[in-house]
């Protein structure tokens, strides 16, 4: 036996007194993974080190994909086996919660591309006691409940006591104690850190008024400070929950700096001349811009540096990724909010406002235009703004995006400041969403062309000469539904025994739930092809399976009602027997990354059909493209990129363009589509007519009213629904029409698959590395 297998048993015998055969699966997880961690070194970084900073890291599921990237899986799987178990045991060990969607899960393929290639990128974020939660269906609503990610313990992490840190707020003093989390690239060669923090009290428990007999007040200070980390993204529908979501951005933001500072005392002494040559920090979106003006404040407070100094290592240090267009998505503060919550951090994002003013002037940008410049503004300090001016860098995440933020979100930002803008088009790590999630795959391409491609996915290209080969698509058809029959027994278990049958085409939409991103469209379209196949006006129609993954934000009402709606027509359909044997609707529970990992491989159809010009770039996109789907989807985000490398003849393109959207935005009227067109009109109408049922909510009138008649805060239809939606199923019946050819379709699969190349990670990073942070590749 070799040494990894006998730390497994060692550490079964020494932590729990078992031997494998005896262990349960728990103790099994922590054994294995306790050994992996024993066979790891990190080497401190001497050189520059570039540090990513992130309200959530969507990791997923550790420990078949650092096993893998070791080397170890093969290893691990006939060890299990030779002791009794299933080789797959360790997926009912659900410690994938730390994050929401793509943000977060972008970040975690950063990560892994990095170490991937040798290139020293840190993580920085909240160790949440609790996942954003878990969700279920009660007679077709979502319902929350915790989700305890830690339930099976946390053995990849270790707690670095040594390295707390005291975070300050205007009420409350905490402890910011930090988590490492080994971050494992490809060959277990390079082994960076997540590092995650967690709140704790400085005094955990206060004895006197615990002898007072007053036990609340006795642990009073250990709750106030726990709930900072409890959940991520609190509902901040209240002044309350505002005030955590601000102190948790502080929280990390202000423990990562005071962190990197003690590091840089470490290797030059007091002298921070040369933090920006050591240190690169990339903020993920507007959640950790709060550390802009708060190394500003430890600079100037801490070692009596001036504004000016203090000022330019800030700027050469930070660098921004925006991630959206809409306006409700970029940070905004009420200044007394923000008093209230970290008052010693105001004054330096007012000096950074003055500062701002003194450049616009030396500028001779006229005052009428300054308005949209404004950091401080309305009474409100605006994050966005604010990042934008004390960074070297902006980035958007596709080119489409990037070239919508100098347009229209940011151009008065761009004329100000147009060598700051960049793109930097997303990518995912095809280490997870390809080798480990779809093995069968990943055998067939490395019979084909070597397994070069697991660290270089370019070289997928080398497929080319299979694209036309009889037996290589055949192939690549049977892992499909070898795919579709695992997905399959996966929602038998998960989802209360529905037989998903493995025979229809797959219609896939997962992604978090918003309206912008239309799962409503989506909706309405299922019914539509309901409607015409019960009247018969739709005949030729391959049997298809309409499968969604979401979850909504627990305060964001018009999502649930969306949820509710979906699996109405799911009930409908899927108990109707005229249908039974041509539909299937599914909304699944509890969408996460393990989930994600069984959806994707067997997926035909990859719903991307966000409005265009609001989704900023996707990456579900790229992994669904990478395993063989074909993109069903608007000219939006990476959509644009992916076509332009797969072919628009192997993907399915509908719907109004941003420059035609733009055109209709002042004369757009939802109400003459929907009095105008049957079609619209009949399935519109399943919200009010009682076709489905919303249990008396009024969820359905209010999407209803919506869509016909706006709200105080939107226009009717604002997302364009009813416009695109004929040329939405218009594009989903050629779907179907083509998928009858069973080689010919499978072809654009395949070609997909071939040209995914660009959609690494792996490329991402290293433009990062090179064009912003300045670190070597």
């Amino acid at each position: 036996m070799n040494q990894f297998e006998q730390q497994i048993d060692a550490f079964l015998e020494y932590d729990y007194g078992v031997t494998a055969r005896q262990a349960t699966v728990p103790q099994l997880y922590n054994a294995v993974s306790k050994a992996a961690v024993k066979s790891l070194s990190v080497s401190p970084v001497s050189g520059k080190k570039a540090c990513y900073f992130s309200a959530e890291f969507l990791v997923g599921r550790l420990v078949y994909s650092n096993l893998l990237n070791l080397g170890l899986l093969d290893r691990c799987r006939a060890y299990l086996a030779q002791n009794g178990f299933d080789p797959g045991v360790f997926e009912t060990i659900e410690d994938d919660a730390l994050g929401n969607g793509g943000l977060g899960r972008l970040a975690a393929c950063f990560l892994d591309s990095a170490a991937t290639h040798d290139i020293p990128l840190y993580g920085y974020g909240i160790r949440y006691r609790y996942g954003l939660f878990r969700q279920y269906f009660e007679k077709g609503f979502q319902k929350e409940t915790a989700d305890d990610w830690q339930n099976m313990g946390d053995p990849w992490a270790i707690r670095r006591e040594e390295d707390t840190v005291i975070v300050v707020f205007a009420d409350q003093t905490v402890r910011a104690v930090p988590y490492d989390m080994p971050v494992i690239g490809w060959g277990g060669n390079t082994v960076n850190i997540l590092r995650l923090w967690q709140s704790e009290p400085v005094s955990a428990f206060d004895f006197e008024q615990f002898n007072l007999q007053k036990y609340d007040e006795a642990v009073a200070e250990r709750v106030r400070a726990e709930e900072i980390t409890a959940v991520l993204y609190p509902n901040d529908d209240t002044p309350v929950g505002k005030q955590l979501r601000l102190k948790q951005q502080y929280f990390f933001c202000s423990a990562s700096l005071q962190s990197l500072v003690k590091e840089s005392i470490r290797r030059r002494g007091d002298n921070f001349s040369h933090f920006a040559e050591d240190f690169a920090i990339q903020l993920n979106d507007t959640h950790p811009v709060i550390a802009i003006p708060e190394l500003l404040r430890i600079f100037m407070e801490d070692y009596r540096m001036s504004f000016e100094d203090a000022f330019v290592l800030v700027r050469d240090t930070f660098a921004y990724t925006n991630h959206t267009i809409m306006a409700e998505a970029l940070e905004t503060w009420d200044t007394s909010l923000f008093l209230s919550v970290v008052p010693q951090v105001y004054p330096y994002v007012v000096m950074l406002q003055n500062s701002l003013n003194r450049d616009l002037k030396e500028k001779g940008v006229p005052p009428q235009e300054q308005s949209e410049l404004q950091i401080i503004s309305g009474g409100k300090i605006h994050m966005a703004r604010l990042a934008v001016y004390a960074t070297h860098a902006t980035n958007g995440v596709a080119k489409i995006h990037s070239e919508l933020l100098k347009s229209t979100v940011m151009p008065e930002w761009y004329r100000l400041y147009p060598e700051r803008f960049q793109n930097k088009t997303n990518g995912i790590t095809q280490r997870r969403w390809l080798a480990l999630c779809n093995q069968e795959l990943s055998a067939f391409i490395t019979e084909r062309i070597g397994n070069g491609w697991i660290t270089d996915l370019n070289q997928l290209k080398k497929l080319e000469p299979y694209q036309n080969d009889p037996a290589s698509l055949a192939r690549y058809r049977d892992i499909k539904r070898e795919k579709k029959l695992q997905l399959c027994h996966h929602v038998r278990i998960h989802e209360y025994g529905f037989e998903l049958n493995p025979d229809f085409l797959f219609d896939i939409q997962i992604k978090r739930l918003h309206e912008y991103k239309r799962q409503l469209l989506n909706a309405f379209s299922i019914l539509d092809i309901y409607f015409a196949l019960k009247d018969g006006t739709l005949t030729d129609f391959y049997p298809t399976a309409f499968l969604f993954g979401a979850k909504a934000a627990p305060g964001y009402r018009r999502a649930k009602g969306i949820i509710k709606f979906i699996n109405e027509i799911a009930r409908v359909v899927n108990e109707d027997p005229q249908v039974k044997d041509r539909m299937q609707v599914l909304f699944v529970q509890n969408y996460n990354v393990s989930y994600a990992e069984k959806l994707i491989p067997a997926a035909d159809v990859s719903e991307q059909i966000s409005t265009a010009g609001t989704e900023a770039s996707g990456t579900g996109n790229m992994k669904l493209m990478l395993n063989g789907a074909v993109t069903l989807g608007t000219l939006d985000g990476a959509n644009i990129e992916i076509v332009e490398q797969s072919g628009m003849e192997n993907n399915y393109i509908f719907g109004a363009t941003v420059e035609e959207l733009a055109a209709i935005a002042d004369t757009y009227d939802p109400k003459v589509l929907y009095e105008e067109n049957s079609r619209i009109r009949r399935v519109v109408d399943t919200l009010i007519d009682g076709t489905l049922d919303d249990g008396k909510t009024g969820l359905f009138q209010e999407l209803y009213d919506s869509l016909l008649e706006g709200a105080s805060w939107h226009r009717a239809d604002q997302y364009y629904l009813l416009h695109d939606f004929e040329s939405y199923c218009e594009a989903k019946l050629r779907v179907n029409r083509q998928y009858h050819n069973r080689e010919e379709f499978s072809r654009k699969c395949f070609v997909n698959t071939m040209n995914a190349g660009k959609f690494s990670s792996d490329r991402t990073v290293k433009e990062y590395a090179a064009e912003i942070w300045g670190v070597p590749i």
